[in-house]
């Protein structure tokens, strides 16, 4: 009995894998930010909130919503001029984001 011939294949390493889902992701952050000066942001509230605890902490943090996406916990508000963002943060804000990012894929 002759024993089979070994075929080697060329495979790059697994930590390659990784690298190249952290840069990807790196990236998608660096689109996501809100640009300096923006009147609207996207605000990323618990996902468990129903649409009537989002309209009440973009309200305690006077916050006015301009538009709801089709995740009710995703709205799109104008934060209030003085220490908006960090207000909406104290209100239960988990995730702040440039708006005109997800309008494309997430509008109702």
């Amino acid at each position: 009995m002759e024993l089979g011939r070994i075929i080697q294949t060329t495979r790059w390493p697994a930590w390659l894998n990784a690298a190249v889902l952290l840069v990807a992701n790196w990236i998608a952050a660096l689109s996501l930010q809100v640009r300096p000066g923006a009147e609207a942001v996207a605000v990323v509230f618990p996902p468990w909130w129903s649409a009537l605890q989002v309209f009440a902490a973009a309200a305690s943090a006077n916050a006015a919503i301009i538009r709801m996406t089709a995740i009710p916990s995703l709205p799109v508000v104008r934060p209030d001029d003085h220490d908006g963002l960090t207000r909406l943060r104290g209100a239960g804000v988990w995730l702040s984001m440039d708006p005109q990012a997800v309008a494309a894929c997430l509008t109702k």
